[in-house]
């Protein structure tokens, strides 16, 4: 996949550190956020998710969540994955990506109103604040990205 490995349900994403090169292992769930095991610098946190889990991989993230509804078989989603990722990678420890194959997730499209693909949504302590239909530009997606996430992390956690 571009930057990083994504992580799944039933296995850890091996994601190298961009500042030292060490590879790490990254969960699709934990209770803290992902960092370098040798230079702890923030990792990308980049995961998967459908029906049976979306709710315990986004609500138990400690971080402001870029849910990236998309669909293998849509041109303008395989052109945002790469920028995406990148998006993640630069801001590692500021957010979590999770990608939601709409194909694979049919009830909880549903549920979130996802018409078209793809679509963003960012989520604070498991709720939907924001949302980005269809396929904008990668500077586009970038700045919304990064105010939808510097808004969230203004609206502190729960659990600080």
């Amino acid at each position: 996949m571009g930057l990083t490995a994504v992580a799944t349900r039933s296995a850890a994403a091996v994601v190298t550190c961009a500042a030292c090169g060490a590879r790490n292992r990254v969960p699709a769930m934990a209770d803290g956020t992902p960092r370098c095991g040798r230079c702890h610098r923030p990792l990308a946190w980049i995961a998967e998710a459908d029906d049976t889990i979306f709710t315990e991989v986004v609500e138990g993230a400690p971080l402001p969540v870029v849910a990236d509804f998309w669909a293998p078989w849509c041109a303008p989603c395989l052109r945002i994955s790469p920028a995406l990722e990148r998006i993640a990678a630069d801001l590692a420890g500021r957010m979590k990506l999770v990608k939601i194959n709409v194909d694979d997730a049919a009830g909880l499209s549903g549920k979130l109103d996802v018409r078209h693909v793809p679509t963003l949504m960012v989520f604070h302590c498991g709720e939907a604040v924001a949302r980005l239909p269809a396929g904008a530009p990668a500077d586009q997606i970038r700045a919304w990205v990064t105010e939808k996430v510097t808004e969230t992390e203004r609206r502190g956690s729960p659990r600080s």
